[in-house]
């Protein structure tokens, strides 16, 4: 397998480049996990019997995988990261690709792990990888885009199932075979189209943890605290208390990915006009009213289609997450990418670990106690994300770096 220098990459074809490598993963990701994500709800509770307990446990026992993603650390020891990135992603397409036909608590946890193993060890590569290909002035544009890629394989997946679903009256089991087949058809083609790409640092291959990066995480801690309840509970709820059915809730993930399509490069172009920190500001401002909302469904009572509402606007709101990237590119040695992302990757997921059973027990009782905590979360978000200088550079990486070093003048 050749190795091409990333400085070199310009003289491939097109389709062999790094974006294009970057675009190709970027699509056949969420072919499996849109997919995995939509069916989940309803495959649990028909042919499993899952209540709000279950549903905990699964998503504690999903976000192992991500809690120990620093392993990536030292795989990269010993396999490139492309590489390693590539293998992930056929992982999640087996794990997925067999869901269907172990229909039991055992079952769906052991496949739950091996998928959970592969998404969450291809997320942590790619967003090094992204970090290290892209420049800092061509980043947030292009994560844009590769955002809006990501949402068109999820349309195409969500789009297959409401047309196909009910029509061809679908299992389980062929639709989760078919899409996590897909995802490893095209893992196999990018392991052995492209080049190995040779990026302009050396990554460090050992834990990082420095003292300046500190405001990164504590917003990814938050984030990944903040996402479980959305990522857990919310379409959860759409079918426990208003009876969505497959081709119900697949329609709503379905809008919900042609407006990231649409938003999510413009997104990126406002990250680049008017900062990390505004954007930040902004995402977290409207989810702390979002959740608060959720809430209200539960003391007001409103209904299926305010529910509806909010979840498409939830994961609108949630599109503007990948200004932290952008946010810690322009703060970090280039040399920390790597061993920062699955450092950071696992920060995302202490509080995955615990937060998805625990508030399970807490689901039966009060719902809406759930979304009380999700909202106070938004607003801890919102405190650190007014942190973020407006020009955020190594030396520059809170507003008291700044000052700190007027002082010491």
């Amino acid at each position: 397998m050749s190795i091409v220098k990333l400085d070199d990459a310009h003289h491939l074809p097109r389709w062999r480049r790094p974006e294009a490598l970057l675009i190709l993963m970027a699509f056949a990701m969420p072919l499996a996990f849109a997919t995995w994500s939509a069916l989940l709800n309803n495959f649990v509770i028909e042919a499993a019997g899952f209540d709000g307990v279950h549903i905990g446990w699964l998503h504690t026992v999903r976000e192992i995988p991500g809690f120990l993603a620093f392993g990536v650390i030292y795989l990269i020891i010993f396999i490139r990261e492309q590489v390693l990135g590539v293998v992930s992603l056929i992982l999640l397409g087996l794990g997925t690709a067999m869901t269907g036909y172990f229909p039991s608590l055992t079952g769906i946890l052991i496949l739950t792990m091996i998928s959970s193993i592969g998404f969450h060890y291809y997320e942590t590569v790619n967003q090094s990888l992204q970090l290290q290909w892209l420049s800092k002035e061509r980043a947030p544009q292009m994560l844009g885009w590769l955002v809006s890629v990501g949402s068109a394989a999820s349309l195409l997946a969500y789009g297959s199932l409401v047309l196909t679903w009910q029509l061809f009256e679908l299992s389980y089991a062929f639709v989760y075979t078919v899409s996590g087949g897909i995802c490893m058809a095209i893992a196999l083609f990018c392991l052995f189209a492209f080049p190995q790409f040779e990026a302009r640092e050396t990554q460090v291959k050992k834990i990082v943890l420095r003292r300046r990066y500190w405001l990164y995480y504590a917003l990814q801690f938050m984030a990944g605290a903040r996402r479980q309840i959305f990522t857990v509970f919310a379409a959860f709820m759409m079918v426990e208390l208003f009876g969505f059915e497959v081709h119900e809730i697949t329609a709503l993930f379905l809008i919900n990915f042609v407006a990231n399509m649409l938003v999510a490069p413009i997104v990126g172009r406002c990250i680049g006009v008017y900062g990390e920190r505004n954007m930040l500001v902004i995402e977290y401002s409207a989810l702390a009213l979002i959740f608060a909302a959720y809430g209200g469904i539960y003391w007001f009572g409103w209904g299926a289609l305010v529910g509806a509402a909010l979840y498409v606007l939830d994961h609108i709101f949630f599109a503007m997450a990948f200004a932290l990237k952008t946010y810690f590119q322009k703060i970090a040695d280039p040399g920390d990418i790597a061993p920062t992302a699955a450092v950071a990757f696992t920060i995302n997921h202490i509080a995955a670990v615990f937060l998805p059973a625990s508030l399970g027990y807490l689901w039966i009782v009060s719902p809406s106690g759930v979304y009380v905590m999700a909202a106070a979360m938004a607003l801890t978000s919102l405190g650190l994300a007014l942190l973020i200088p407006r020009h955020p550079v190594k030396g520059n990486e809170t507003i008291f770096s700044a000052r700190n070093a007027a002082l010491a003048e």
